[in-house]
Protein backbone atom coordinates (compact mmCIF):
# COMPACT_ATOMS: atom_id res chain seq x y z
CA UNK A 1 0.00 0.00 0.00
CA UNK A 2 1.33 3.47 -0.82
CA UNK A 3 2.43 5.90 1.89
CA UNK A 4 -0.20 8.46 0.85
CA UNK A 5 -3.09 5.98 1.11
CA UNK A 6 -1.75 4.77 4.46
CA UNK A 7 -1.74 8.31 5.79
CA UNK A 8 -5.28 8.76 4.48
CA UNK A 9 -6.49 5.66 6.31
CA UNK A 10 -4.92 6.94 9.53
CA UNK A 11 -6.69 10.29 9.13
CA UNK A 12 -10.04 8.55 8.66
CA UNK A 13 -9.45 6.35 11.68
CA UNK A 14 -8.35 9.27 13.89
CA UNK A 15 -10.64 9.93 16.80
CA UNK A 16 -12.92 12.98 16.62
CA UNK A 17 -11.15 14.32 19.72
CA UNK A 18 -7.62 13.49 18.58
CA UNK A 19 -4.95 16.04 17.82
CA UNK A 20 -4.69 14.89 14.18
CA UNK A 21 -8.28 15.99 13.55
CA UNK A 22 -7.69 19.60 14.67
CA UNK A 23 -4.60 20.56 12.69
CA UNK A 24 -5.59 23.80 10.98
CA UNK A 25 -5.72 24.20 7.23
CA UNK A 26 -4.50 27.21 5.26
CA UNK A 27 -6.82 30.18 5.76
CA UNK A 28 -7.81 29.34 9.35
CA UNK A 29 -8.19 32.50 11.43
CA UNK A 30 -6.02 32.30 14.54
CA UNK A 31 -8.25 34.83 16.32
CA UNK A 32 -10.83 32.07 16.77
CA UNK A 33 -8.56 30.35 19.32
CA UNK A 34 -8.52 33.02 22.11
CA UNK A 35 -12.35 33.10 22.47
CA UNK A 36 -12.34 29.28 22.57
CA UNK A 37 -9.89 29.47 25.47
CA UNK A 38 -11.93 32.23 27.12
CA UNK A 39 -15.09 30.12 26.91
CA UNK A 40 -13.42 27.46 29.06
CA UNK A 41 -11.61 29.82 31.42
CA UNK A 42 -14.70 31.93 32.14
CA UNK A 43 -16.48 28.75 33.28
CA UNK A 44 -13.77 27.21 35.45
CA UNK A 45 -12.93 30.67 36.84
CA UNK A 46 -16.13 30.41 38.91
CA UNK A 47 -13.90 28.56 41.39
CA UNK A 48 -12.90 32.03 42.65
CA UNK A 49 -16.57 32.87 43.24
CA UNK A 50 -17.70 29.76 45.10
CA UNK A 51 -17.83 31.66 48.39
CA UNK A 52 -21.19 33.08 47.20
CA UNK A 53 -22.68 29.68 48.16
CA UNK A 54 -21.22 29.49 51.68
CA UNK A 55 -23.69 31.67 53.59
CA UNK A 56 -26.86 30.10 52.08
CA UNK A 57 -25.49 26.58 52.58
CA UNK A 58 -24.55 27.37 56.19
CA UNK A 59 -28.27 28.01 56.83
CA UNK A 60 -29.78 25.31 54.60
CA UNK A 61 -31.27 23.25 57.46
CA UNK A 62 -31.86 25.99 59.99
CA UNK A 63 -30.40 24.04 62.91
CA UNK A 64 -26.83 24.53 64.10
CA UNK A 65 -24.73 21.47 64.92
CA UNK A 66 -24.10 20.87 68.64
CA UNK A 67 -20.88 22.47 69.90
CA UNK A 68 -19.50 19.09 71.03
CA UNK A 69 -20.22 17.36 67.71
CA UNK A 70 -17.11 15.71 66.24
CA UNK A 71 -15.66 16.64 62.86
CA UNK A 72 -16.52 13.24 61.36
CA UNK A 73 -20.09 13.45 62.64
CA UNK A 74 -20.51 16.87 61.04
CA UNK A 75 -19.18 15.55 57.71
CA UNK A 76 -21.82 12.81 57.54
CA UNK A 77 -24.70 14.54 59.36
CA UNK A 78 -27.81 15.45 57.37
CA UNK A 79 -29.68 17.04 60.28
CA UNK A 80 -27.68 20.18 61.08
CA UNK A 81 -26.07 23.04 59.17
CA UNK A 82 -22.51 22.97 57.88
CA UNK A 83 -20.17 25.59 59.38
CA UNK A 84 -18.42 27.78 56.82
CA UNK A 85 -15.09 26.29 57.91
CA UNK A 86 -16.25 22.92 56.48
CA UNK A 87 -17.52 24.49 53.27
CA UNK A 88 -14.22 26.32 52.79
CA UNK A 89 -12.48 22.99 52.20
CA UNK A 90 -14.02 22.96 48.72
CA UNK A 91 -12.01 26.10 47.90
CA UNK A 92 -8.81 24.55 49.28
CA UNK A 93 -9.35 21.32 47.30
CA UNK A 94 -9.93 23.32 44.10
CA UNK A 95 -6.41 24.65 44.00
CA UNK A 96 -4.68 21.59 45.41
CA UNK A 97 -6.13 19.42 42.63
CA UNK A 98 -5.72 22.16 40.02
CA UNK A 99 -1.97 22.15 40.64
CA UNK A 100 -1.70 18.37 40.96
CA UNK A 101 -3.74 17.53 37.85
CA UNK A 102 -1.92 20.13 35.75
CA UNK A 103 1.42 18.68 36.87
CA UNK A 104 0.42 15.02 36.41
CA UNK A 105 -1.45 15.25 33.09
CA UNK A 106 0.36 18.15 31.43
CA UNK A 107 2.47 15.76 29.35
CA UNK A 108 -0.61 13.79 28.29
CA UNK A 109 -2.26 17.05 27.22
CA UNK A 110 0.63 17.89 24.87
CA UNK A 111 0.15 14.55 23.10
CA UNK A 112 -3.66 14.39 23.24
CA UNK A 113 -4.21 17.99 22.13
CA UNK A 114 -6.37 20.81 23.52
CA UNK A 115 -9.69 19.51 22.16
CA UNK A 116 -9.57 16.24 24.10
CA UNK A 117 -8.24 18.00 27.21
CA UNK A 118 -11.00 20.62 26.97
CA UNK A 119 -13.71 17.98 26.70
CA UNK A 120 -12.32 16.07 29.69
CA UNK A 121 -12.15 19.35 31.62
CA UNK A 122 -15.82 20.08 30.81
CA UNK A 123 -16.89 16.60 31.94
CA UNK A 124 -14.95 16.88 35.21
CA UNK A 125 -15.93 20.47 36.06
CA UNK A 126 -19.61 20.13 35.17
CA UNK A 127 -19.83 16.55 36.46
CA UNK A 128 -18.39 17.81 39.73
CA UNK A 129 -21.15 20.43 39.91
CA UNK A 130 -23.78 17.72 39.37
CA UNK A 131 -22.29 15.61 42.17
CA UNK A 132 -22.22 18.71 44.38
CA UNK A 133 -25.91 19.27 43.62
CA UNK A 134 -26.58 15.75 44.86
CA UNK A 135 -24.49 16.51 47.95
CA UNK A 136 -26.56 19.61 48.71
CA UNK A 137 -29.84 17.79 48.00
CA UNK A 138 -28.94 14.93 50.38
CA UNK A 139 -27.03 17.28 52.72
CA UNK A 140 -23.79 15.29 52.53
CA UNK A 141 -20.83 17.65 52.41
CA UNK A 142 -18.36 14.91 51.49
CA UNK A 143 -20.14 14.66 48.13
CA UNK A 144 -19.39 18.35 47.57
CA UNK A 145 -15.75 17.81 48.48
CA UNK A 146 -15.43 14.90 46.06
CA UNK A 147 -17.61 16.50 43.38
CA UNK A 148 -16.44 20.08 43.06
CA UNK A 149 -13.26 19.86 45.13
CA UNK A 150 -11.59 16.74 43.72
CA UNK A 151 -13.27 15.99 40.36
CA UNK A 152 -13.95 19.66 39.66
CA UNK A 153 -10.38 20.52 40.71
CA UNK A 154 -9.03 18.07 38.13
CA UNK A 155 -11.22 19.78 35.54
CA UNK A 156 -9.80 23.13 36.66
CA UNK A 157 -6.22 21.98 36.10
CA UNK A 158 -6.83 20.50 32.65
CA UNK A 159 -8.99 23.43 31.53
CA UNK A 160 -6.52 25.99 32.81
CA UNK A 161 -3.51 24.67 30.88
CA UNK A 162 -5.36 23.29 27.82
CA UNK A 163 -4.97 26.42 25.65
CA UNK A 164 -1.51 27.59 26.80
CA UNK A 165 0.71 25.71 24.36
CA UNK A 166 -1.75 26.18 21.49
CA UNK A 167 -2.03 29.94 21.95
CA UNK A 168 1.73 30.41 22.21
CA UNK A 169 2.18 28.50 18.93
CA UNK A 170 -0.55 30.52 17.18
CA UNK A 171 0.87 33.84 18.41
CA UNK A 172 4.68 33.59 18.25
CA UNK A 173 4.67 37.35 17.66
CA UNK A 174 2.44 38.11 20.70
CA UNK A 175 3.02 35.33 23.22
CA UNK A 176 2.24 37.41 26.29
CA UNK A 177 -0.90 38.99 24.86
CA UNK A 178 -2.28 35.63 23.72
CA UNK A 179 -1.91 33.89 27.08
CA UNK A 180 -3.05 37.07 28.84
CA UNK A 181 -6.36 37.00 26.95
CA UNK A 182 -7.10 33.43 28.02
CA UNK A 183 -5.94 33.65 31.61
CA UNK A 184 -7.85 36.92 31.96
CA UNK A 185 -10.95 34.74 31.57
CA UNK A 186 -10.04 32.68 34.63
CA UNK A 187 -9.85 35.86 36.71
CA UNK A 188 -13.16 37.04 35.24
CA UNK A 189 -15.02 33.78 35.81
CA UNK A 190 -16.18 34.76 39.28
CA UNK A 191 -17.26 38.18 38.03
CA UNK A 192 -19.73 36.45 35.71
CA UNK A 193 -20.52 33.34 37.75
CA UNK A 194 -21.06 34.92 41.18
CA UNK A 195 -23.89 37.31 40.14
CA UNK A 196 -25.37 34.55 37.95
CA UNK A 197 -25.38 32.18 40.93
CA UNK A 198 -26.91 34.84 43.18
CA UNK A 199 -29.67 35.47 40.63
CA UNK A 200 -30.40 31.76 40.24
CA UNK A 201 -30.45 31.13 44.00
CA UNK A 202 -32.91 34.00 44.38
CA UNK A 203 -35.12 32.45 41.69
CA UNK A 204 -35.09 28.92 43.12
CA UNK A 205 -35.19 29.83 46.83
CA UNK A 206 -38.33 28.80 48.73
CA UNK A 207 -39.26 28.08 52.35
CA UNK A 208 -36.95 25.29 53.51
CA UNK A 209 -34.91 25.46 50.29
CA UNK A 210 -32.02 27.88 49.69
CA UNK A 211 -31.97 27.07 45.95
CA UNK A 212 -28.32 25.98 45.76
CA UNK A 213 -28.70 22.48 44.33
CA UNK A 214 -30.94 23.74 41.52
CA UNK A 215 -28.39 26.51 40.83
CA UNK A 216 -25.63 23.90 40.54
CA UNK A 217 -27.68 21.96 37.98
CA UNK A 218 -28.41 25.00 35.81
CA UNK A 219 -24.83 26.27 35.96
CA UNK A 220 -23.49 22.81 35.09
CA UNK A 221 -25.65 22.81 31.94
CA UNK A 222 -24.65 26.35 30.92
CA UNK A 223 -20.97 25.71 31.58
CA UNK A 224 -21.00 22.41 29.72
CA UNK A 225 -22.38 24.07 26.58
CA UNK A 226 -19.78 26.84 26.71
CA UNK A 227 -16.86 24.55 27.53
CA UNK A 228 -17.68 21.98 24.85
CA UNK A 229 -18.15 24.81 22.34
CA UNK A 230 -14.72 26.15 23.25
CA UNK A 231 -13.06 22.72 23.13
CA UNK A 232 -14.50 21.90 19.70
CA UNK A 233 -13.32 25.26 18.33
CA UNK A 234 -9.68 24.59 19.21
CA UNK A 235 -7.28 24.13 16.30
CA UNK A 236 -3.51 23.64 16.43
CA UNK A 237 -1.13 25.07 13.84
CA UNK A 238 0.92 22.71 11.70
CA UNK A 239 4.56 22.35 12.71
CA UNK A 240 6.54 25.31 11.44
CA UNK A 241 3.55 27.62 10.90
CA UNK A 242 4.06 31.35 11.32
CA UNK A 243 1.91 34.46 10.73
CA UNK A 244 2.05 35.83 7.23
CA UNK A 245 4.98 38.23 6.82
CA UNK A 246 6.35 37.63 10.33
CA UNK A 247 10.03 36.86 10.79
CA UNK A 248 11.33 35.55 14.07
CA UNK A 249 13.76 38.04 15.66
CA UNK A 250 17.42 37.14 15.36
CA UNK A 251 18.55 35.12 18.35
CA UNK A 252 21.13 36.85 20.54
CA UNK A 253 23.89 34.81 22.17
CA UNK A 254 22.81 36.02 25.60
CA UNK A 255 19.11 36.37 24.78
CA UNK A 256 16.30 34.98 26.95
CA UNK A 257 14.21 33.66 24.03
CA UNK A 258 15.23 30.29 22.59
CA UNK A 259 14.29 28.72 19.28
CA UNK A 260 15.01 25.21 20.64
CA UNK A 261 12.97 22.96 22.95
CA UNK A 262 13.39 21.26 26.34
CA UNK A 263 11.46 18.10 27.23
CA UNK A 264 9.18 18.37 30.26
CA UNK A 265 10.98 15.46 31.95
CA UNK A 266 14.19 17.50 31.80
CA UNK A 267 12.84 21.05 32.26
CA UNK A 268 11.78 20.63 35.89
CA UNK A 269 15.35 19.56 36.80
CA UNK A 270 16.91 22.78 35.54
CA UNK A 271 17.89 25.70 37.81
CA UNK A 272 15.74 27.98 35.63
CA UNK A 273 12.61 25.99 36.47
CA UNK A 274 13.35 26.16 40.20
CA UNK A 275 13.92 29.91 40.02
CA UNK A 276 10.77 30.62 37.97
CA UNK A 277 8.85 28.36 40.39
CA UNK A 278 10.00 30.57 43.26
CA UNK A 279 9.28 33.72 41.25
CA UNK A 280 5.66 32.67 40.69
CA UNK A 281 5.19 31.32 44.22
CA UNK A 282 6.46 34.51 45.89
CA UNK A 283 4.55 36.85 43.59
CA UNK A 284 1.30 34.92 44.11
CA UNK A 285 1.84 34.48 47.88
CA UNK A 286 2.11 38.24 48.33
CA UNK A 287 -1.09 38.89 46.36
CA UNK A 288 -3.37 36.00 47.27
CA UNK A 289 -3.19 36.55 51.01
CA UNK A 290 -4.24 40.19 50.66
CA UNK A 291 -6.93 39.34 48.10
CA UNK A 292 -8.57 36.99 50.60
CA UNK A 293 -8.50 39.62 53.37
CA UNK A 294 -9.25 42.74 51.29
CA UNK A 295 -12.65 43.48 52.84
CA UNK A 296 -11.69 43.26 56.56
CA UNK A 297 -8.36 44.99 55.83
CA UNK A 298 -10.04 48.17 54.49
CA UNK A 299 -12.65 48.15 57.27
CA UNK A 300 -10.20 47.64 60.12
CA UNK A 301 -7.59 50.11 58.87
CA UNK A 302 -9.95 53.02 58.16
CA UNK A 303 -13.03 52.25 60.27
CA UNK A 304 -15.37 55.24 60.44
CA UNK A 305 -13.24 57.33 58.04
CA UNK A 306 -14.94 55.44 55.22
CA UNK A 307 -18.28 57.03 56.15
CA UNK A 308 -17.02 60.43 57.31
CA UNK A 309 -16.61 59.86 61.07
CA UNK A 310 -13.53 59.68 63.31
CA UNK A 311 -14.67 56.49 65.08
CA UNK A 312 -12.42 53.42 65.06
CA UNK A 313 -13.69 50.12 63.66
CA UNK A 314 -14.52 48.79 67.15
CA UNK A 315 -16.57 51.90 68.00
CA UNK A 316 -18.93 51.67 65.02
CA UNK A 317 -22.63 50.86 65.50
CA UNK A 318 -24.37 47.98 63.74
CA UNK A 319 -25.80 50.29 61.05
CA UNK A 320 -22.42 51.96 60.53
CA UNK A 321 -20.76 48.57 60.20
CA UNK A 322 -23.20 47.69 57.40
CA UNK A 323 -22.31 50.90 55.54
CA UNK A 324 -18.60 50.21 55.95
CA UNK A 325 -19.06 46.60 54.80
CA UNK A 326 -20.83 47.78 51.62
CA UNK A 327 -17.91 50.10 50.83
CA UNK A 328 -15.46 47.25 51.49
CA UNK A 329 -17.43 45.04 49.08
CA UNK A 330 -16.97 47.73 46.44
CA UNK A 331 -13.23 47.73 47.21
CA UNK A 332 -13.11 43.96 46.70
CA UNK A 333 -14.91 44.34 43.37
CA UNK A 334 -12.46 47.02 42.26
CA UNK A 335 -9.54 44.73 43.10
CA UNK A 336 -11.17 42.00 40.97
CA UNK A 337 -11.31 44.35 37.99
CA UNK A 338 -7.63 45.23 38.35
CA UNK A 339 -6.76 41.56 38.83
CA UNK A 340 -8.44 40.77 35.50
CA UNK A 341 -7.21 43.84 33.63
CA UNK A 342 -3.68 43.27 34.90
CA UNK A 343 -3.62 39.80 33.35
CA UNK A 344 -4.08 41.25 29.89
CA UNK A 345 -2.14 44.50 30.36
CA UNK A 346 1.04 43.14 31.96
CA UNK A 347 1.21 40.02 29.77
CA UNK A 348 0.86 42.20 26.65
CA UNK A 349 3.39 44.69 28.07
CA UNK A 350 5.87 41.82 28.51
CA UNK A 351 5.91 41.37 24.72
CA UNK A 352 7.67 44.74 24.51
CA UNK A 353 10.03 44.78 27.51
CA UNK A 354 10.55 41.04 27.98
CA UNK A 355 9.30 38.64 30.62
CA UNK A 356 12.26 38.99 33.00
CA UNK A 357 11.99 42.78 33.12
CA UNK A 358 8.23 42.55 33.64
CA UNK A 359 8.79 40.48 36.77
CA UNK A 360 11.43 42.98 37.92
CA UNK A 361 8.65 45.60 37.76
CA UNK A 362 6.30 43.33 39.74
CA UNK A 363 8.78 42.80 42.56
CA UNK A 364 10.32 46.28 42.73
CA UNK A 365 7.07 48.23 42.41
CA UNK A 366 5.21 45.72 44.59
CA UNK A 367 7.77 45.94 47.39
CA UNK A 368 7.67 49.75 47.27
CA UNK A 369 3.86 49.81 47.43
CA UNK A 370 3.60 47.25 50.24
CA UNK A 371 6.16 49.29 52.18
CA UNK A 372 4.16 52.50 51.68
CA UNK A 373 0.70 51.11 52.43
CA UNK A 374 1.00 51.13 56.27
CA UNK A 375 1.94 54.84 56.20
CA UNK A 376 -0.93 55.60 53.82
CA UNK A 377 -3.28 53.86 56.23
CA UNK A 378 -2.04 55.80 59.25
CA UNK A 379 -2.27 59.06 57.29
CA UNK A 380 -5.92 58.23 56.53
CA UNK A 381 -5.46 58.62 52.77
CA UNK A 382 -8.10 56.23 51.44
CA UNK A 383 -7.61 57.14 47.77
CA UNK A 384 -3.88 56.43 47.71
CA UNK A 385 -4.37 53.31 49.85
CA UNK A 386 -6.95 51.90 47.40
CA UNK A 387 -4.84 52.91 44.38
CA UNK A 388 -1.79 51.11 45.79
CA UNK A 389 -3.72 47.88 46.28
CA UNK A 390 -5.29 48.11 42.82
CA UNK A 391 -1.81 48.28 41.26
CA UNK A 392 -0.61 45.42 43.50
CA UNK A 393 -3.53 43.19 42.47
CA UNK A 394 -2.99 44.03 38.78
CA UNK A 395 0.54 42.64 39.15
CA UNK A 396 -0.78 39.58 41.01
CA UNK A 397 -2.96 38.76 37.98
CA UNK A 398 -0.19 39.79 35.61
CA UNK A 399 2.15 37.25 37.20
CA UNK A 400 -0.20 34.39 36.28
CA UNK A 401 -0.63 35.59 32.70
CA UNK A 402 3.03 36.34 32.01
CA UNK A 403 4.58 33.12 33.29
CA UNK A 404 3.51 30.83 30.37
CA UNK A 405 5.30 33.13 27.91
CA UNK A 406 8.32 33.25 30.28
CA UNK A 407 8.47 29.45 30.17
CA UNK A 408 8.14 29.41 26.37
CA UNK A 409 11.00 31.89 26.10
CA UNK A 410 13.25 29.72 28.28
CA UNK A 411 12.25 26.16 27.36
CA UNK A 412 10.74 26.50 23.86
CA UNK A 413 7.17 25.95 22.74
CA UNK A 414 7.06 22.20 22.08
CA UNK A 415 6.12 21.15 25.64
CA UNK A 416 5.37 24.49 27.28
CA UNK A 417 1.87 23.36 28.32
CA UNK A 418 3.27 20.41 30.26
CA UNK A 419 6.03 22.52 31.80
CA UNK A 420 3.45 25.13 32.80
CA UNK A 421 1.41 22.36 34.41
CA UNK A 422 4.38 21.36 36.57
CA UNK A 423 4.99 24.99 37.50
CA UNK A 424 1.42 25.44 38.78
CA UNK A 425 2.41 23.49 41.89
CA UNK A 426 3.87 26.89 42.89
CA UNK A 427 0.30 28.23 42.88
CA UNK A 428 -0.83 25.43 45.18
CA UNK A 429 2.05 26.24 47.57
CA UNK A 430 1.28 29.97 47.44
CA UNK A 431 -2.40 29.24 48.10
CA UNK A 432 -1.34 27.87 51.47
CA UNK A 433 1.58 30.21 52.28
CA UNK A 434 -0.10 33.55 51.48
CA UNK A 435 -3.42 33.17 53.34
CA UNK A 436 -1.80 31.39 56.31
CA UNK A 437 0.78 34.16 56.66
CA UNK A 438 -1.76 36.98 56.48
CA UNK A 439 -4.57 35.34 58.47
CA UNK A 440 -2.53 33.88 61.32
CA UNK A 441 -0.37 36.97 61.80
CA UNK A 442 -3.56 39.03 61.99
CA UNK A 443 -5.08 36.74 64.62
CA UNK A 444 -1.84 36.66 66.62
CA UNK A 445 -1.56 40.45 66.71
CA UNK A 446 -5.21 40.96 67.60
CA UNK A 447 -4.79 38.59 70.55
CA UNK A 448 -1.67 40.50 71.55
CA UNK A 449 -3.76 43.66 71.82
CA UNK A 450 -2.61 45.42 68.64
CA UNK A 451 -5.19 47.94 67.40
CA UNK A 452 -7.09 46.77 64.26
CA UNK A 453 -5.80 49.80 62.33
CA UNK A 454 -2.19 48.65 62.84
CA UNK A 455 -2.67 44.90 62.73
CA UNK A 456 -1.51 44.52 59.12
CA UNK A 457 1.69 46.61 59.33
CA UNK A 458 4.11 43.81 60.20
CA UNK A 459 2.42 41.47 57.73
CA UNK A 460 2.89 43.95 54.89
CA UNK A 461 6.56 44.41 55.77
CA UNK A 462 7.01 40.63 55.70
CA UNK A 463 5.41 40.59 52.24
CA UNK A 464 7.99 43.21 51.20
CA UNK A 465 10.65 40.70 52.26
CA UNK A 466 9.04 37.98 50.12
CA UNK A 467 9.05 40.27 47.09
CA UNK A 468 12.71 41.16 47.62
CA UNK A 469 13.55 37.45 47.61
CA UNK A 470 11.48 37.08 44.44
CA UNK A 471 13.43 39.95 42.82
CA UNK A 472 16.71 38.15 43.58
CA UNK A 473 15.39 34.83 42.19
CA UNK A 474 14.29 36.56 38.99
CA UNK A 475 17.70 38.24 38.65
CA UNK A 476 19.37 34.82 38.82
CA UNK A 477 17.41 33.44 35.83
CA UNK A 478 19.73 32.85 32.87
CA UNK A 479 19.25 31.23 29.44
CA UNK A 480 18.96 27.43 29.63
CA UNK A 481 22.24 25.56 29.02
CA UNK A 482 22.66 23.69 25.74
CA UNK A 483 22.85 20.29 27.47
CA UNK A 484 19.17 20.46 28.45
CA UNK A 485 17.72 20.94 24.95
CA UNK A 486 16.37 18.09 22.84
CA UNK A 487 18.44 16.97 19.87
CA UNK A 488 16.87 17.09 16.41
CA UNK A 489 16.21 13.34 16.64
CA UNK A 490 14.57 13.64 20.07
CA UNK A 491 12.44 16.55 18.88
CA UNK A 492 11.30 14.60 15.82
CA UNK A 493 10.39 11.62 18.03
CA UNK A 494 8.43 13.87 20.42
CA UNK A 495 6.54 15.47 17.55
CA UNK A 496 5.66 12.04 16.22
CA UNK A 497 4.23 11.02 19.62
CA UNK A 498 2.33 14.31 19.76
CA UNK A 499 0.92 13.80 16.25
CA UNK A 500 2.39 17.13 15.14
CA UNK A 501 2.31 17.46 11.38
CA UNK A 502 3.58 19.85 8.76
CA UNK A 503 0.98 21.19 6.33
CA UNK A 504 1.25 19.59 2.92
CA UNK A 505 0.94 21.35 -0.39
CA UNK A 506 2.26 24.68 -1.59
CA UNK A 507 5.42 26.25 -0.27
CA UNK A 508 3.42 28.99 1.41
CA UNK A 509 1.25 26.48 3.33
CA UNK A 510 3.05 27.36 6.56
CA UNK A 511 2.52 31.10 6.25
CA UNK A 512 -1.01 32.21 5.55
CA UNK A 513 -3.39 35.07 5.98
CA UNK A 514 -6.81 34.37 7.47
CA UNK A 515 -9.49 33.74 4.87
CA UNK A 516 -11.80 36.81 4.45
CA UNK A 517 -14.92 34.74 5.06
CA UNK A 518 -13.82 33.88 8.60
CA UNK A 519 -14.32 37.40 9.95
CA UNK A 520 -18.06 37.05 10.78
CA UNK A 521 -17.35 33.79 12.61
CA UNK A 522 -14.60 35.47 14.63
CA UNK A 523 -16.93 38.34 15.56
CA UNK A 524 -19.63 35.87 16.65
CA UNK A 525 -17.12 33.90 18.74
CA UNK A 526 -15.89 37.02 20.52
CA UNK A 527 -19.46 38.20 21.18
CA UNK A 528 -20.29 34.80 22.71
CA UNK A 529 -17.65 35.29 25.39
CA UNK A 530 -17.57 39.09 25.41
CA UNK A 531 -21.24 39.66 26.29
CA UNK A 532 -21.18 37.56 29.52
CA UNK A 533 -17.86 39.14 30.51
CA UNK A 534 -19.22 42.65 29.88
CA UNK A 535 -22.28 41.84 32.01
CA UNK A 536 -20.01 40.73 34.84
CA UNK A 537 -17.97 43.93 34.56
CA UNK A 538 -21.13 46.09 34.68
CA UNK A 539 -22.42 44.28 37.80
CA UNK A 540 -19.02 44.70 39.46
CA UNK A 541 -18.87 48.40 38.56
CA UNK A 542 -22.26 48.89 40.22
CA UNK A 543 -20.77 47.50 43.44
CA UNK A 544 -17.63 49.60 43.01
CA UNK A 545 -19.76 52.76 42.71
CA UNK A 546 -20.39 52.55 46.48
CA UNK A 547 -16.72 53.45 47.02
CA UNK A 548 -17.29 56.86 45.47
Amino acid sequence: MSSSSSNGDQAVQASFLSKERIIAKPGFNRWLVPPAALAIHLCIGMAYGFSVFWLPLSKAIGTACPADMSFISQVFSSTCDWPISLLGWVYTLFFIFLGCSAAIWGGWLEHAGPRKAGVVSAICWCGGLLLSALGVYTHQIWLMWVGSGVIGGIGLGLGYISPVSTLIKWFPDKRGMATGMAIMGFGGGAMVGAPLATTLMGYFAAPGNVGVWQTFLVMALIYFIFMIGGALTYRVPPTGWKPEGWTAPAKKASGMITDRHVHVSVAWKTPQFALVWLVLCLNVSAGIGILGMASPLLQEVFGGQLIGTTLSFKELSADQLKQVAAIAAGFTGLLSLFNIGGRFFWASFSDYIGRKYTYFVFFALGAALYGLVPNLGHLGNVVLFVTAFCIILSMYGGGFATVPAYLADLFGTQMVGAIHGRLLTAWAAAGVLGPVLVNYLREYQLKAGVAPAAVYDKTLYILVGLLVVGFICNALVRPVADKYFMTDEQLAAERAIGHDKTAAGASNALEWHAAPGTRPVVIAAWLAVGIPLAWGVIVTLQKVAVLF
